[in-house]
């Protein structure tokens, strides 16, 4: 089914700013066939001394009422010969434009410190959007690293429960460089930086996290904030209380360990991590139901872990493993299902791509892996993004900050 949105997207390598705004400018208008709604901009940290110079360079020779962006330290678009390709610690800069027929676009700046105390009612965050729950709108969303992005996404989640939220934390390729966001042709420094689409559009997702289970599935029995003290196997907890027999969770990674072949045991000692389980009621937990979180640390005195959230009573874990291997098994199972899932629908416009520092080039040993694994499933869909210092995504029906992962915004028109 054809689309009426039309998405286009270009990406230069010009050492020259000026050059490779030229460049972008020039080769995504003429991609479009329509006037443009909204621009989505994103560049190189090697340019972070011209930051302050893109908007006014960019706003000289194109003209689009919505513009949002930030910088990375790498960037992620089309080149000339139409290949997606990821540039990593070098110039480059990626220009999407998008004619949006029948959506209303909302670009927005939240400060640092605008955002609304948590216990606040719902249409405190509506206020800070200005957009009606009831529009349905989905978000793009680019923030600093030192945002509070949790309690942000928190709000959102609050305040528009259906809508997708994607996107990423500014990045860069050296200390001391700046952040930089930009929206409606001005720089920030801080804060966030988004766009509300609501109307003619979908925007779906895909969160690879890149990560494979290992052992069985366990229940927290006995927690405090994100120290697991306790914990029981699944065939214990239909028993009463008094009846589960808990253990240390320190004893269950030491079996667990001995357990694995020798590759998975040289590989738990530096990329072991923790999945929490999203969902409660669901019996048969599988491939996506775990939200993976960093195991922070151990306590060898109390035999417990530290992992990289809040854990609470009868939630449930199991530890996961990641390397290469499996993020690229994730990826391209979880792209097999979008396309199966999305097959007889209005075909997708357009895509951005949040990509961890820690994948890309020092992951896979080559360049260009996530994005032309993409490709390969969804074909002739203009693609960009960036490498992120934390990403935003869904997981289990809530958006969360992630890390080591690719989170895809895919963009369609409803009908």
């Amino acid at each position: 089914m054809a689309n009426p949105i039309q998405w286009a997207n270009a990406l230069s390598t010009c050492p020259s700013l000026e050059a490779a705004i030229a460049e972008v400018v020039d080769r995504a208008q003429k991609s479009l066939t329509a006037t443009p709604d909204l621009g989505l901009v994103f560049i190189s940290s090697a340019y972070a001394s011209e930051y302050s110079r893109l908007m006014a360079l960019l706003q000289k020779q194109l003209s689009v009422p919505v513009i949002i962006g930030c910088g990375g330290s790498g960037i992620i678009g089309m080149n000339s010969q139409g290949e997606t390709q990821e540039i990593e610690g070098e110039p480059a800069l990626s220009l999407s434009l998008a004619h949006l027929p029948d959506v209303q676009v909302q670009a927005f700046h939240i400060p640092g410190d605008g955002l609304p105390d948590l216990d606040s009612p719902p249409n405190t965050w509506v206020d800070l959007i200005g957009v009606p729950p009831q529009e349905e709108p989905h978000f793009i969303l680019l923030a600093d690293p030192f945002s509070a992005i949790n309690d942000l996404l928190q709000g959102l989640d609050f305040a528009y429960p259906g809508s997708s939220k994607v996107g990423g934390m500014t990045s860069a390729g050296a200390m001391g460089v700046q952040s930089a966001l930009f929206c409606n042709y001005k720089l920030y420094r801080e804060g966030t930086v988004g766009v509300a689409l609501s109307g003619n559009i979908v925007l779906e997702t895909i969160v690879a996290q890149g990560c494979r289970p290992i052992g069985q599935t366990y229940q927290v029995t006995a927690c405090e904030r994100n120290i697991v003290l306790e914990l029981a196997t699944q065939d214990n907890v239909e028993k009463t209380s008094s009846e589960i027999e808990s253990r240390r969770p320190l004893e269950v990674l030491r079996d667990l360990l001995q357990s694995l072949s020798e590759e998975d045991r040289q590989l738990a000692q530096h990329s072991l991590f923790v999945g929490v389980a999203r969902d409660e009621f669901k019996q048969q937990l599988g491939h996506g139901d775990f939200l993976i979180r960093n195991l922070l640390g151990v306590d060898p005195r109390v035999g417990a872990i530290a992992i990289g959230d809040r854990v609470r009573p009868g939630q449930r874990i199991q530890f996961h493993l990641r390397d290469a291997r499996t993020s690229e098994e994730d990826l391209e199972l979880l792209l097999h299902r979008y396309q199966k899932d999305t097959s007889g629908t209005t075909e997708a416009a357009g895509a951005l791509m949040f990509a961890c520092l820690g994948r890309g080039k020092g992951l896979y040993g080559k360049p260009d892996f996530d994005s032309q694994l993409f490709g390969r499933y969804l074909s002739n869909i203009q693609l960009s993004g960036f490498f992120c210092n934390g990403e935003i995504g869904p997981v289990g029906g809530s958006t969360f900050l992630h890390g080591y992962t690719s989170v895809f915004g895919i963009c369609r028109a409803k009908h």
